[in-house]
């Protein structure tokens, strides 16, 4: 499908009345160029412990037991074969940028729809593979929290959350990310798949409770993927005239007025900063980072990752 086609098509539904025909759209507008799956099942859990036998790969020793014991044991594993994938979706103010004239230009494509979007087209990726899938959508606390499950009911379940999501209020929710993921990494079934569509924007004076967050799922045995959703050319780059301006926090209703030029350079350093940290955090917890510019259609952030998945399996 070429892009533009695909641009006009998520503009047209600009309040996101069908999402689970959108996802379809955007997942199979390129997944008819993928010869198998991205998403596989992953995980093995350990059964039981076997006495080893002359012949057997050393690499299955237990040594730990072999120290207690001074006898060899081999642990026997079974392997998950369907997928457990777990999506979380930040629902706090700041996700809803940009509002007014900015959102028109934009064809009523925020942060938040951007990420629904995302989300459900991984929804319906799973569903296509009979792939458990759950969600877990917070701001400040975590408002929405299932299990995993596979049934088509279960699907139109979390599609139903999601559009609600979409249809409440998008002022004055704050947001406790690292509060939040800490819950999900113990909560959500052991050796899931956990995908984030998030700005990362908690409080950035005390980044390292976030980074523990994301650590914690690592350390809970999850494969973690990131797709951190920003508006790129103003969260990131600042791409404002210089003229006045009332800037209002989305999270707190607090307001400043002031010229672009006079914070630019200290607000992008700061942001990029920020950026760099959580990319390189990303990289040695072993976690999938993935920029995604609510500016650009689903399939320019999507397709790319996946066909990176897809060369790695």
């Amino acid at each position: 499908m070429p892009e533009t086609e695909e641009l006009l098509t998520l503009r047209d539904y600009r309040e996101i009345e069908n999402l689970e025909l959108i996802a379809r759209q955007v997942v199979e507008g390129f997944i008819i160029g993928l010869h198998k799956s991205p998403f596989h099942g992953f995980s093995v859990e350990f059964a039981e412990h076997q006495l080893y036998n002359p012949g057997q790969p050393m690499r299955h020793v237990d040594w730990k037991v072999y120290a207690r014991t001074d006898r060899l044991y081999t642990k026997r594993y079974e392997e998950e074969t369907n997928l457990r994938c777990h999506l979380v979706l930040d629902a706090s103010s700041s996700m809803h940028f940009p509002e007014g004239d900015l959102l028109k230009k934009r064809g009523g494509i925020n942060k938040m729809r951007f990420a629904a979007v995302g989300a459900a087209a991984l929804m319906h990726l799973m569903k296509m593979q009979r792939d458990a899938v759950g969600l877990s959508i917070f701001d400040e606390e975590l408002t929405v929290h299932t299990k995993d499950r596979s049934s088509a009911l279960h699907h139109r379940l979390l599609l139903s959350h999601i559009e609600r999501t979409l249809q409440e209020g998008s002022r004055n929710r704050k947001t406790r990310a690292a509060h939040c993921l800490h819950q999900i990494a113990e909560s959500a079934h052991r050796r899931s798949m956990v995908v984030i569509f998030s700005d990362m924007f908690d409080d950035l004076d005390h980044v390292e409770e976030l980074f523990s967050a994301l650590q914690h799922l690592r350390h809970a045995k999850h494969e973690v993927v990131l797709f951190h959703v920003t508006d790129k050319a103003r969260e990131l780059d600042f791409g404002f005239d210089n003229k006045p301006y009332l800037f209002i926090d989305l999270e707190t209703g607090e307001e400043v007025k002031l010229r672009s030029n006079d914070v630019r350079e200290r607000y992008v350093t700061r942001m990029q900063q920020f950026r760099k940290e959580l990319e390189l955090r990303c990289g040695q917890f072993r976690i999938d980072y993935v920029e995604a510019d609510a500016a650009l259609s689903f399939r320019q952030v999507l397709m790319p990752y996946l066909t990176k998945r897809m060369r790695m399996a």
